[in-house]
């Protein structure tokens, strides 16, 4: 059902009928339940096999065909051929037979079940009496009668699922019947309106085998579609045949012309017997003539090519490259038949020609002839590759030994100035690494030439970048020491090793050894000497490069038809006239040499390698002596930082590479040395405090020197600071040279000064008297400046070590001094007065130095740098530090003067004034006022006058307080008593009335003195016995009296004050 309704589909349209596009009928239909669907109590129902449509299919199949082919017949115009009565009759001819054909088709499928509608239905199925259809014939010969429309066939027969064994459909198509009526099921018998019986179910339902109306409807539907399919193919008929007619013509034509070409094929046999097989004859005759002259003229050029080969090699063995390289050439064009070779009488090649040469390049026989030259033109590229290697790398070799290491270091530090922007105008010389010898470049021409014929040009660019590489490896290893012990070993010693060779191991270890017992001068000449060895090798090799490339670019390739065959690797040249006497050759002949050596020698990539390589042998030497290198002089380490600064901006000026390793080695070795360095500064400083005296000491003119590089540094970095990076120059000439100063101060700073007939230094305009150990800081700060000023980056390092270097000072002196570690360490009886006003001066002196190196590490900080700030207020905190130690040695002379004076006042009252006494002035006073004057001359000596006020207003201020207490207690009962205290008064007033601070005090003690009242005897008695109690219960209680002062510490610097005067 489906295939009818696919063929029905296009007439409907053509026709203008209205398409099946209602919705089905069964999509209204409320589906059933399982409660009214009956069970079904039949056999399955039976599969209709597809093989019993082939009948139908083969019947309606041919027609279908021929209707398609008179359509394209119709379409094409070929209906024109035949005349209108002609197709009517063909049509009702075809008409006809088709009725038949469906009529008995029709017949046959009354006695079988219908595909697609009641197959497998089971019991009879009575067929209902119908009408004899009218024959098609009639029915197309009535064009006026209606013609049933498709739409009076139910839609559910058009779908595309349809199918009868589905339920649901089968239900649509039966209209509800029952398939077999219940057993036992009343039954009623009905007529319907046309005549016919029905049974009926008690469900109201027909039966299936006695609806006569469902069996006509089928049929009608069947009679329907059939009609509609004799219209669409009797619309299509005309066409067919139309076709068909055209057809029988073309088959008639085709055959006459076969006809006819076959005559044409009998008459084309008979000349080719008679004419043609004779003239092929005498042709062929005649080309067999000509290959044989060919073919003795291919075995002469044969022969003149072996002869040739045997004139090559013998070339070659005798050394004589150039010639075997033209006779090489020769052959190859003699091979290729584009000339001939012969031996001339000096023993070259002449290419002429002499008849027709052939190309035996394809010649199997000459396939070993072929490889033996490709042989020797190998062997005369090497023999030229020697050449090549041997200008090249002795030029390298003789540069290398002809420049001086301080030349090589003296360009290196004027391109670092330069960096620096120092642009101070020098000498402007060319450098030696860019002169060539037109020698050398005509070498390097005339090998090229040979490397370029012998298609070598590639392998040659190879071996030269091998040897380079290999030549900087060896230019390191020349210089190291010896890696055995054949100069240091004894006969015996020799003997137990029994003459076996050291491994790799004992030679790596040998080695080691013997770099670090190398000196510093050994060590640091090493250095240079390999730095400086790689550094112009470089250069060298720069120039020999590009020298190389400029050559090649003027180098002109042959024409490509000549040689054996194209080189892979490298094309073939014939000559390097070009470069000289055609400068207007074309560059596309030269661009290939030049691209395969820049490909090989690329510049950049041969320089980075090359530096790799030294910088990685270098590495390992470095490592080896790291331990030592942290342990050198500062100069020489600073000597060794330069130049391996130096060395590293070279090569990144050379190869672009910056040489990471050798920068982040470096670095490590800079920490490990400012660790050691700080450590060892601090040493030095403890150990010049534990020697130090504590006398004054002339700030000679190195000392002035170091001060004035210290003010300076505040704000720029000095002249002598640079000095140790011109390694150019020996390092005694650099020490031993004059000042960046030239005997001039800085700004800030005059001449030493004289005080006391010692030398002061001075820090703007104050004057200071110094011991030895503040010149220690001072040379110590020095240092650790000079090396930041070289090197900035460990500017937070050093920093910190400047932090605790100042510190060590200050709280050593105070051990020292303040705590008498002087009297042990080095060897002082007692701390005297001018001890601790020594010790104020170099505590004074760091103190205006602080500002200084705080400028001077602030300087050297970048601005962005997080610790900067903290940095700058460590300084001054140990600012402060130092002037609290200050005022405390002040207060400290204060306490021991006011102690003093508390001895005196007791012994004073110890003192019988009635009596006569042997001098003027007593004991007591005269110890007191020499005290106090030795303790203003000592102070005026060594400090200004304003710390000298400091320190005596308070000592006055205690000696009013306690002697004008002291004289009024005293009771005089004797005008005797009363003159010899007046006699202590005045000798007190003209003793001390003249030093700064004392002011009034000798007058006021004067006027208690004269002031004083003469008292009977009995009541200066209970005075002086009541006064007693009193000053016993006072000692008993603990109060500070003369008795209190007997047994002080042995060591404390009030007992040693006693030598004060000393």
């Amino acid at each position: 059902m489906v295939a009818i309704s696919t063929l029905l589909q296009a007439p409907i349209v053509r026709t203008g009928l209205v398409p099946h596009t209602s919705a089905p009928a069964s999509s209204a239909h409320k589906p059933p339940s399982s409660k009214d669907i009956p069970p079904v109590t039949l056999t399955n129902i039976q599969q209709v096999n597809p093989a019993e449509f082939k009948p139908y299919l083969s019947q309606i199949g041919t027609l279908y065909d021929a209707f398609q082919r008179a359509k394209g017949s119709e379409e094409d115009g070929g209906a024109q051929l035949f005349k209108r009565d002609r197709d009517v009759e063909k049509t009702e001819i075809f008409t006809e037979l088709l009725e038949k054909s469906l009529r008995k088709q029709q017949q046959e499928s009354h006695g079988t079940s219908r595909p697609g509608f009641v197959s497998g239905l089971a019991g009879p199925i009575v067929e209902p009496p119908r009408t004899r259809r009218r024959a098609s014939g009639t029915l197309g010969k009535r064009g006026g009668s209606a013609v049933t429309p498709l739409s009076t066939i139910p839609s559910v027969y058009f779908e595309q699922d349809f199918h009868l064994e589905n339920p649901r459909t089968f239900d649509v198509v039966s209209e509800r019947s029952d398939v077999v009526r219940p057993r036992g099921a009343p039954t009623d018998e009905r007529r319907g309106s046309d005549g016919s019986s029905a049974f009926f179910g008690v469900n109201g339902r027909k039966a299936l085998a006695t609806n006569a109306i469902l069996q006509e409807k089928l049929s009608w539907y069947m009679d329907t579609i059939e009609v509609h399919l004799i219209s669409s193919i009797s619309n299509a008929s005309t066409s067919f045949f139309a076709a068909l007619g055209s057809l029988r013509e073309l088959h008639s034509e085709a055959a006459d012309s076969v006809k006819r070409i076959r005559g044409l094929r009998e008459d084309l046999g008979q000349l080719d017997r008679e004419m043609a097989v004779g003239g092929l004859k005498i042709v062929s005759m005649k080309q067999r003539r000509e290959n044989l002259r060919r073919l003795q003229g291919s075995v002469e050029q044969l022969r003149r090519v072996i002869d040739g080969v045997g004139r090559c090699e013998r070339f070659l063995d005798s050394g004589e490259i150039e010639r075997a390289i033209d006779s090489l050439e020769g052959l190859e064009k003699l091979i290729a038949g584009e000339g001939d070779a012969s031996l001339d009488a000096d023993g070259t090649v002449t290419l002429g020609r002499h008849g027709e040469l052939v190309d035996l390049r394809k010649v199997n026989a000459l396939g070993s002839v072929i490889n033996g030259l490709d042989l020797l033109r190998s062997q005369v590229g090497r023999a030229f590759e020697g050449r090549f290697l041997d200008a090249l790398l002795g030029d390298l070799c003789r540069h290398v030994e002809s420049v001086p290491h301080r030349d090589t270091l003296q360009r290196w530090g004027a391109a670092l100035q330069r960096a620096r922007g120092d642009h101070t105008r020098q000498p402007s010389t060319i450098p030696v690494y860019l002169s060539l010898d037109r020698s050398l470049r005509s070498d390097i021409l005339s090998s090229l030439s040979g490397l370029a014929r012998s298609h070598y040009t590639l392998q040659a660019s190879i071996a030269y970048r091998e040897a380079v590489l290999r030549e900087i490896k060896i230019l390191v290893r020349r210089r190291l020491p010896s890696s055995n012990d054949d100069d240091n070993e004894s006969v015996m010693s020799a003997s137990t090793h029994g003459g076996r060779q050291l491994s790799q191991q004992e030679k790596s270890s040998i080695l080691a050894r013997n770099l670090r017992n190398l000196t510093p001068d050994a060590a640091e000449e090493l250095i240079v000497g390999i730095y400086s060895g790689v550094g112009e090798t470089l250069r060298r090799l720069s120039v020999q490069v590009k020298v190389l490339l400029d050559i090649t670019s003027g180098i002109r390739s042959p024409p490509t038809s000549a040689g054996m065959r194209a080189s892979p690797k490298s094309p073939p040249v014939a000559t390097l006239n070009g470069y000289l006497n055609e400068p207007t050759a074309s560059l596309s002949s030269s661009e290939s040499i030049q691209e395969e050596m820049h490909q090989v020698l690329d510049l950049s990539s041969l320089l980075g390698q090359a530096v790799d390589i030294a910088q990685t042998q270098t590495i390992k030497i470095l490592k080896v002596r790291s331990e030592q290198t942290s342990q050198l002089p500062l100069g020489r380490f600073l000597r060794y930082f330069t130049i391996n600064r130096l060395f590293a901006d070279e090569c990144e000026a050379v190869s672009g590479r910056g040489g990471m390793a050798l920068k982040n080695l470096v670095n490590s070795q800079i920490k490990d040395f400012a660790l050691y360095m700080g450590e060892q500064e601090r040493q030095r400083l403890m150990q010049s405090m534990e020697r130090d005296q504590w006398n004054a000491k002339d700030f000679g003119l190195e000392e002035e020197r170091l001060l004035s590089r210290i003010l300076q540094g505040s704000t720029m970095d000095t002249d002598a600071w640079g000095k140790s990076s011109r390694v150019w120059e020996d390092l005694d000439e650099v020490e031993g040279g004059p000042e960046a100063t030239n005997g001039e101060r800085v700004a800030g700073t005059n001449s030493a000064g004289v005080r006391g007939g010692v030398q002061t230094a001075i820090i703007d305009e104050q004057k200071f008297i110094l011991p030895e150990s503040a010149m220690a800081v001072l040379r110590g700060v020095e240092k650790l400046e000079s090396f930041v000023a070289l090197i900035p980056s460990m500017n937070q390092e050093v920093g910190s070590s400047l932090l605790d270097y100042l510190k060590l000072f200050n709280s050593r002196s105070c051990q020292l001094i303040l705590g008498a570690g002087a009297t042990r360490s080095a060897g002082l009886k007692n701390i005297t007065t001018k001890h601790l006003a020594l010790a104020s001066q170099a505590l004074s002196f760091i103190t205006a130095l602080i500002p200084y190196i705080r400028e001077f590490v602030r300087r050297h900080y970048s601005s962005s740098a997080p610790a900067a700030g903290g940095l700058m207020a460590e300084f001054d905190k140990v600012k402060r530090l130092y002037q609290e130690h200050q005022s405390g040695i002040h207060d400290k002379l204060v306490e021991i003067m006011s102690g003093r004076a508390t001895t005196h006042v007791n012994s004073m009252k110890r003192v019988q004034w009635d009596q006569q006494s042997s001098s003027d002035v007593s004991p007591y006073m005269e110890t007191l006022t020499k005290e106090t004057s030795t303790l203003h001359r000592v102070l005026s000596k060594h400090l200004p006058d304003s710390t000298v006020s400091m320190i005596m207003d308070p000592v006055f201020a205690s000696y009013r307080d306690q002697w004008g207490n002291a004289f009024r207690e005293v009771q005089l009962v004797t005008e005797l008593g009363k003159k010899r205290m007046l006699r202590d008064a005045e000798h007190f007033r003209s003793r001390l009335s003249k030093l700064d601070g004392a002011g009034d005090i000798g007058d006021m003690i004067v006027g208690i003195v004269e002031a004083k009242p003469i008292e009977r005897r009995e009541d200066a008695k209970a005075d002086t016995a009541e006064r007693k109690l009193t000053e016993g219960i006072v000692s008993v209680n603990g109060d500070k009296s003369s008795g209190g002062e007997k047994d002080p510490p042995t060591n404390d610097t009030t007992s040693a004050i006693s030598g004060v005067g000393k």
